[in-house]
């Protein structure tokens, strides 16, 4: 039975990381368990690892849901200068999406729900375990 996961970024510089971070996911980190490698849980057992070390080429992406891409996009370009961040569609896949790149190479983006009502159902789900 798989009941938590992990997803580990390095980046070069781990204060940096840190602060990059720590924007990115609107919020402090939850553990820094050592020097060098900072943890935040992002949903219950959903961990985001970022490490000290030598980034690795073309690293993910990890996408995280959110429910207003757009918005989220606006946040990061103010505040981290993100400058390549465009938001995709198809008509056949049920969410639009973008990726972009941190400082170190590791790519992230977000994904939203197009239709709002599975959105909030699977919120319901994961909030109250029932998935």
């Amino acid at each position: 039975m798989i009941f938590e996961v992990t997803f580990q970024v390095r980046v070069s510089d781990i204060k940096e990381g840190h602060k990059w971070y720590e924007v990115v996911l609107n919020k402090k980190p939850d553990l820094q368990p050592h020097s060098g490698f900072i943890e935040w849980e992002i949903l219950p057992g959903c961990w985001l690892q970022v490490a000290e070390g030598i980034p690795s080429k073309a690293s993910g992406p990890l996408r995280l849901g959110v429910t207003n891409i757009i918005a989220e996009r606006e946040r990061l370009v103010k505040e981290l200068g993100i400058d390549r961040f465009e938001i995709h569609s198809r008509e056949e896949v049920s969410a639009k999406w973008g990726t972009f790149t941190d400082p170190w190479g590791n790519q992230l983006g977000f994904f939203e729900y197009l239709d709002k009502k599975e959105e909030k159902e699977r919120i319901k789900q994961i909030v109250e375990g029932s998935f």
